[in-house]
């Protein structure tokens, strides 16, 4: 368990600190204090921690060092506050919570929320107990929100497990659950459904967060009803118009920017170009895999990103640190410099390009000049947790076959279309040959097959539809066990005997990521845990995962992170066209609808 104790349990120690009763374990000296609270940068100061939290914080700490006191001299660098993410799922890195605090350590990170609903929707509540605990021996402040959307659109998707409130009333109770992870199933509680409601209750009679999941671009009486449930917060807005709408109906805009999500840009303006008061504007990630993590940033990167869109420096920094922390009823414990709070923060030379040149994480330096320093040991999963894809059968070629509704040449069939940087897709529509009495792809004109593959139960059963978008323009095929948020297995491809082996391999591994081209392997990543995360160190994930991206690039794929994207294609929850194991799903209305449209309509 984290060292870190109650400040109560510390409080003596911290005021004869800053009494001069007693000396600092750490001091340092000399640098601008970018204040959270104020808005302001005071230079010439310096900052005493004792017991892993601030102290004193102002001029000349000299009184507080002596021959045992760890002084680091910040040279007139910026002071800042560890960084928050306010909303994220540690399974999109493909790697364990440890591994993901090693990988986001050096870039600033020092408090993350989490919401583990992807473990949950393959093992249940046990799970969510795994990582929970798990997060409970890091040296930064990991923080866990209770899924409860397991499933996440039920009666539309099978998932491995499910999760009621009498299981969200009982995580209420364990240490770490900071509130109710992301409230997926939107029209569920606008129209009073009693398990969501319940769910809700159980969270708030608790006195913690209701996390939000608005993903509809309608903001009528379905959007006022829900908010009205109860739902805090929401990361699902992409326009300017849905950050304001949420603003002023008391939730706090969370803005993203993962590996595939870019939705700061078009929201910030409510900051830059409307003047709206930012306190209720927060920063996050939601989705970034681990190449993302070691080679380009973590929430460095966001506030780097949103300072770039107009973004005043300490306003950016204010949505990824104390407005983090309020919004979860967390403003006494950390997100600012401050006495009492927690002694995360960053040494950095440059606001504006956030250089992150040493991480302090409860009163210790963590990581100096993007290098970990932390001894984070490696954290074992337990045997339960793997060994979880079970397809019952060997998958053939033909089980991709699309068999033709009537005697015609031709059919209209529905296709989802997916479109860079964005987690909504398209419903489209083609007219597709017939060959056989099999309806054919169509290769040239960017329409590959699609299917999801049973792989909690056994049971063998595929549902296969149509995808557009990834620009695949080879034999190939590529599958992975990570499906939001059922997490069957989902294949795309344009040749089925590439996608019969790509699903076999899976099922042999226990689960993970593979491309297929031309009957040969093109890239492998194994995820034992669950199907969805690897038991290896985040740098060899982050190794494995580019070569999966580069093996989609070589299929004809150029879009950006184009595997986030395949692994949200059964994602029911958010419009407008999704593929699940009961068939096709109409997100927009959020009912099964055919693969074929009547030829004569």
């Amino acid at each position: 368990m984290s060292s870190i104790k109650p400040w109560q349990d510390v409080a003596s120690q911290l005021i004869d600190v800053a009494m001069g009763r007693a000396p600092a374990d750490m001091v340092i000296r000399g640098g601008r204090w970018v204040n959270v609270h104020s808005g302001e940068i005071i230079p010439e100061t310096d900052i005493a921690i004792k017991a892993g939290r601030f102290a004193y914080v102002g001029p000349d700490a000299a009184y507080a060092i002596d021959d045992q006191t760890e002084v680091i001299e910040a040279e007139g660098r910026f002071l800042v506050p560890g960084l928050c993410d306010g909303h994220m799922h540690v399974e999109s890195g493909m790697v364990t919570v440890t591994e993901f605090a090693r990988a986001v350590i050096p870039h600033g990170t020092t408090s993350m929320f989490i919401d583990p609903h992807e473990i949950a929707n393959v093992l249940g509540l046990a799970g969510v107990r795994l990582m929970h605990d798990e997060a409970l021996t890091l040296p930064i402040n990991v923080f866990v929100q209770m899924p409860g959307c397991v499933p996440s659109a039920p009666g539309l998707e099978t998932a491995g497990a499910d999760i009621g409130a009498a299981e969200v009333a009982e995580a209420m109770g364990w240490p770490n659950i900071i509130g109710l992870g992301e409230m997926m199933n939107f029209p569920g509680v606008a129209h009073n459904d009693p398990k969501m409601l319940a769910e809700i209750a159980a969270t708030q009679a608790a006195g913690k967060t209701v996390g939000g999941h608005y993903a509809s671009p309608e903001l009528g009486k379905a959007f006022h009803g829900y908010i009205a449930g109860g739902p805090a917060d929401d990361h699902e807005g992409t326009r300017l118009e849905d950050t304001v709408a949420r603003i002023r109906q008391g939730m706090t805009a969370m803005m993203r920017l993962g590996s595939a999500w870019y939705d700061v840009a078009p929201q910030i303006k409510a900051v830059t170009e409307l003047g709206l008061d930012s306190r209720k504007m927060v920063l996050c990630t939601d989705d970034s895999h681990s190449g993302t993590l070691v080679h380009e940033g973590h929430m460095n990167r966001v506030v780097r990103h949103a300072i770039e869109q107009g973004c005043k420096p300490i306003t950016a920094i204010q949505m990824a640190t104390i407005n983090t922390a309020t919004h979860f009823g967390l403003e006494r414990d950390l997100g600012s410099i401050a006495p009492g709070r927690r002694a995360d923060l960053i040494i950095t030379s440059d606001l504006p390009s956030l250089p992150i040149e040493t991480v302090i994480g409860h009163g210790r330096v963590l990581a100096k000049a993007g290098v970990l320093k932390a001894d984070v040991p490696a954290y074992g999963y337990p045997d339960f947790a793997k060994g979880t894809v079970k397809l019952g059968r060997e998958i053939v070629a033909t089980d991709f076959d699309i068999a033709a509704p009537a005697r015609a040449d031709q059919v209209r069939a529905r296709v989802i279309g997916v479109a860079e940087n964005q987690a909504p897709t398209k419903a489209l529509e083609a007219t597709l040959s017939v060959f056989d009495g099999l309806v054919q792809m169509d290769r040239a004109g960017d329409i590959a097959q699609v299917a999801v593959v049973e792989r909690h139960k056994g049971t063998g059963e595929i549902m296969n539809g149509f995808v557009s978008g990834f620009g695949y323009n080879i034999d190939c095929a590529v599958a992975a066990t990570v499906a939001h948020d059922c997490h069957q297995m989902i294949v795309v491809g344009t040749n089925k005997d590439d996608m019969a082996l790509a699903a076999n391999r899976l099922g042999a591994v226990g689960g993970g990521v593979v491309v297929y081209a031309g009957g040969k392997e093109l890239a492998l990543c194994e995820l034992a845990i669950a199907g969805l995360m690897s038991d290896e160190r985040a740098e060899i994930v982050a190794e494995k995962a580019e070569a999966i991206n580069q093996a989609m690039k070589d299929c004809g794929c150029n879009l950006r992170n184009a595997y986030i994207l395949h692994t949200f294609l059964a994602l029911a929850v958010i419009p407008e066209l999704r593929i699940s194991d009961k068939g096709i799903v109409d997100v927009t209305k959020f009912e099964m609808v055919d693969l074929f449209f009547d030829f004569t309509d």
